[in-house]
């Protein structure tokens, strides 16, 4: 939870910076001006010390990173800075990526001083990362819950709470292709199998069927394919493989024996093509 105090510094300051943002932006300054823009906000908004926590110029492999942050000696983010006028791109984007993954720090912030976007990086071959949340300032609104929220992953305060780590979680796990992936799972299946059955009177319908039907006629295939689906279907599949290990090593039994059972005593199957009969003339 954001203490209260910093929720009031983030109310108070944005609004100032607001200005300053739109006075630099009608002025068109220069890549370094914006970065002297950018160092008061960190110092200002987001609460570090910006003679302490803030490092210029940081070296990454023969080249320089505009800003990071370190605390104890740790570098904690690494800033890209463009000069405000200028929109961001992929190419800035990888030159930020880059910089993170060849100095082995996850945790890289992209920004022109109005526009701030926050990546994880991923240590994968090929280095991959997330695109964790953006924050504009000009649009920015002070009553906006998750909009500050946005903001205190990047405050100081927000490190100590690991407030960043807690939001790229629910980030990856909050979203619509982890929720169709769980959809289409076994056990969501059978729940909605279940459900059908007591509201039909005693219909059944094959998991099939009714996979068939979640796949092609409710979840919209976006939800269903491409990288992003794949890899929270992947982490759907591993979490319910290792719940199936534990079980089983706990029970010695295969923890969908039950369902198995439950199966083998059941009526035949409707065939979905032919729509199911009324209890009447089942029952007949």
């Amino acid at each position: 939870m954001m203490p209260k105090k910093v929720s009031e510094r983030l109310v108070r300051n944005v609004g100032k910076f607001q200005q300053v943002l739109k006075n630099a932006k009608d002025r068109d300054v220069n890549e370094s001006d914006t970065v002297s823009i950018i160092k008061d906000m960190l110092a200002e908004v987001f609460g570090y010390d910006k003679y302490v926590d803030v490092t210029s110029e940081f070296a990454v492999r023969g080249t320089f990173c505009d800003l990071a942050i370190k605390i104890d000696n740790k570098v904690e983010f690494l800033l890209e800075a463009k000069a405000i006028g200028l929109e961001l791109k992929e190419n800035h984007l990888r030159q930020a990526i880059d910089y993170g993954a060849n100095n082995g720090v996850p945790w890289v912030i992209l920004t022109n001083g109005i526009d701030w976007r926050v990546y994880k990086i991923r240590f994968e071959q090929p280095i991959n990362y997330d695109f964790v949340c953006s924050v504009n300032f000009m649009d920015f609104d002070t009553k906006n819950d998750e909009q500050l929220e946005r903001l205190f992953i990047v405050c100081k305060e927000g490190l100590v709470k690991a407030a960043r780590e807690e939001f790229h979680e629910r980030m990856l796990t909050v979203n619509r292709f982890v929720i169709g992936a769980l959809v289409l799972t076994d056990e969501v299946v059978g729940a909605i199998r279940r459900e059908l059955r007591k509201v039909s009177g005693g219909v059944l319908v094959a998991p099939e069927a009714l996979s068939t039907i979640l796949k092609n006629e409710v979840l919209k295939r976006d939800v269903l394919e491409g990288e992003e689906a794949e890899k929270a279907q992947a982490r759907v599949k591993r979490y319910y493989g290792k719940a199936a290990r534990k079980q089983r090593d706990k029970s010695g039994k295969d923890p969908r024996g039950e369902e198995a059972e439950d199966k083998a005593k059941e009526e035949p199957v409707v065939d979905d093509d032919q729509g199911a009969a009324p209890p009447e003339e089942q029952a007949s």
